[in-house]
């Protein structure tokens, strides 16, 4: 939410929230990364 001046209202669940989704972000990347190794690696290595 958003106040008339422009700052944002912000509660602790959407800091919960937010801490939530960067971990997830993260889980995902990092899965994609050990799925495709084979491709990351040879983009490394050209």
């Amino acid at each position: 939410m958003v106040t008339e001046e422009g700052a944002e209202l912000t509660s602790p669940l959407d800091g919960v929230m937010e801490d939530s989704w960067q971990e997830l972000v993260r889980r995902v990347a990092a899965d994609d990364r050990d799925a495709n190794r084979d491709i990351y690696d040879a983009l490394e290595d050209e």
